[in-house]
């Protein structure tokens, strides 16, 4: 039986307490997308069937394969056992391609399946530039309230992460099963819109190295999450230049790096 919510179907389930009951729950869907670069597939992840397009752009990028002008033509073929992402990419691309290459099929929870050497994955990321991007405290709290209103798979299902951008409101939002491909979605909707990365990267997840590799990769000034980072993502935020945000809450924070961006006078670019 299929839902009317994309990336989600009802299946049957028994609920267990004072009673059985039968009766379906909508859970997400996932299957294994291919993301394929100039004829090779570089990834397998297992993902969300929707937004598999920004997913295509957002990889690229956050994995510094290519950059937007760099992406010809992205289209998705649909497979008997998935789906795939077929990525053509101009020819000066093509080293960077082979220095990230990737070959193992990567679970949901892990963002750096199939490097093959520790200095991929550690890898220098751009340190984001100065900005006058601000926000106040009561903006911050304000864009963590707003994320359920952007998470209509998660209201469905329960178990999915969601990205979103926030530059004044949330302008943006990419929900996965995967922490990193809902960020990986959200930066390619955001290439694809074309919308400046002045704002901050709000999460449903805990931060990692790995996330803030990608949100440096965007170049985005600011990072919001509801769950705990890594000290060792702290450490590599206030090297990138990011300020990051954790713990967040409706009525709570806590600041980590380059706290100067948090102000009672919030400017958005």
């Amino acid at each position: 039986m299929t839902s009317g919510v994309n990336g989600a179907r009802a299946t049957p389930r028994l609920a267990f307490g004072p009673s059985v009951i039968p009766g379906e729950r909508m859970l997400p869907e996932e299957v294994a997308v291919a993301l394929s670069f100039n004829g090779t597939t570089q990834a397998v992840m297992m993902a969300t069937p929707e937004d598999l397009l920004d997913f295509g752009y957002g990889f690229a990028l956050t994995e510094g394969i290519a950059t937007p002008a760099e992406i010809l033509s992205v289209e998705v073929e649909s497979l008997p056992k998935g789906r795939d992402v077929q990525m053509w990419l101009a020819p000066e691309a093509e080293s960077r391609l082979a220095a990230r290459r990737r070959t193992m099929t990567g679970p949901v929870g892990c963002g750096l399946c199939g490097i093959d050497s520790l200095d991929q994955a550690l890898r220098e990321v751009p340190v984001v530039p100065p900005s006058p991007f601000r926000m106040t405290p009561a903006e911050v709290m304000e864009a963590v309230a707003s994320l359920p209103g952007q998470q209509r798979l998660h209201d469905a299902t329960r178990a999915v992460h969601c990205a979103a951008f926030w530059n004044g409101r949330i302008t943006l939002a990419r929900e996965d099963v995967g922490r990193h491909n809902a960020l990986d979605k959200l930066v390619g909707a955001m290439a694809r819109s074309g919308t400046s990365a002045e704002g901050a990267v709000v999460l449903t997840s805990r931060v990692s190295i790995d996330m803030v590799q990608k949100v440096a990769m965007l170049g985005a000034p600011m990072l919001i999450a509801v769950s705990a980072p890594t000290a060792d993502a702290v450490a590599l935020a206030d090297t990138a230049g990011i300020t990051l945000i954790a713990l967040a809450r409706p009525d709570r924070f806590e600041a980590f790096t380059h706290t100067d961006r948090i102000s009672e006078t919030a400017h958005v670019g």
